[in-house]
């Protein structure tokens, strides 16, 4: 593992990085490998302005990385080599860009399942990429699957007014529809109190169904695998909660568990565990 990789990770995602301590060397070398892959696609594609040129550059790399050329970028050549190892499926990696690329053109989502060919793009194929990495049967698969898309939920309530800026709305037309919102805009939201936080709370609790189906594979999950992946899980959950409380705290600032509370969660797994 170079630097390059973690601090890829430790830039992009605090809960991630701590809560990846302790993987063991070789799996944790692997993790940080495939996080940095997707963290440079997704950032490409999240910046304002977009990137549209560089990710499409990136994706030809990895295309080229694929058919056995090594092109000098370190993240690409590292995930192929961590791909070809651990037996990804070239279709999740395709998934994924695809997702990726959807996010340069869309803007938003009339319907859940149309979402959800998004999420399993940009999220699920990464809990199937993890469950590879850790060496899961594939009985555990399809709770893997909704660990990502879980997560995935919550960062897009999270990010509700940073997704604003980019002109993106990821979230069911029906579910404005029912609460009588034109959009999610702060002064909508202001106008329409209740239709907001309702709004917002069926957002989370369709979360909360996810990730209830997502628990149920960590019995699959080697106790010295399960701690990293708890904590994470665990603060997704401690998010999604301080937003159901207070929905208006999106426009606020982003919520994110300070770096104790993981040490303190991921301390209190290692206890139990």
């Amino acid at each position: 593992m170079s630097n390059i990789h973690k601090t890829i990770f430790k830039n992009g995602s605090k809960t991630y990085y701590y809560s990846s301590i302790f993987f063991p060397p070789k799996v944790k070398d692997d993790v940080y490998k495939l996080y940095s892959f997707v963290r440079k696609a997704d950032d490409y594609v999240d910046s304002v302005p977009q990137r549209k040129n560089n990710f499409y550059k990136f994706k030809n790399k990895y295309e080229r990385a694929l058919m056995g050329e090594k092109t000098d970028d370190l993240v690409i050549d590292s995930f192929v080599d961590v791909m070809n190892k651990r037996d990804f499926d070239p279709k999740w990696v395709t998934a994924f860009l695809n997702s990726m690329e959807s996010d340069l053109y869309i803007r938003s989502y009339e319907t859940l399942e149309i979402l959800k060919k998004y999420l399993y793009g940009s999220a699920e194929v990464v809990g199937l990429m993890m469950a590879k990495i850790l060496e899961l049967p594939t009985e555990s698969y399809e709770c893997a699957t909704y660990l990502g898309r879980a997560m995935q939920y919550v960062n897009f309530i999270r990010d509700i007014d940073e997704d604003l800026l980019l002109g993106r709305n990821y979230f069911p037309r029906k579910d404005y529809i029912e609460n009588d919102l034109a959009s999610l805009e702060v002064e909508e939201s202001i106008r329409k109190p209740e239709g907001f936080r309702n709004f917002t709370r069926t957002q989370l609790k369709r979360y909360f169904l996810w990730q209830q189906e997502a628990e149920k594979g960590f019995k699959y999950i080697p106790k010295r695998y399960l701690i990293p992946i708890k904590t994470a899980s665990e603060m997704y959950k401690w998010t999604a909660k301080i937003i159901y409380k207070n929905p208006y705290i999106v426009y606020e600032r982003k919520v994110k568990p300070s770096i104790p509370r993981i040490v303190v969660t991921i301390g209190k797994n290692t206890v139990f565990a």
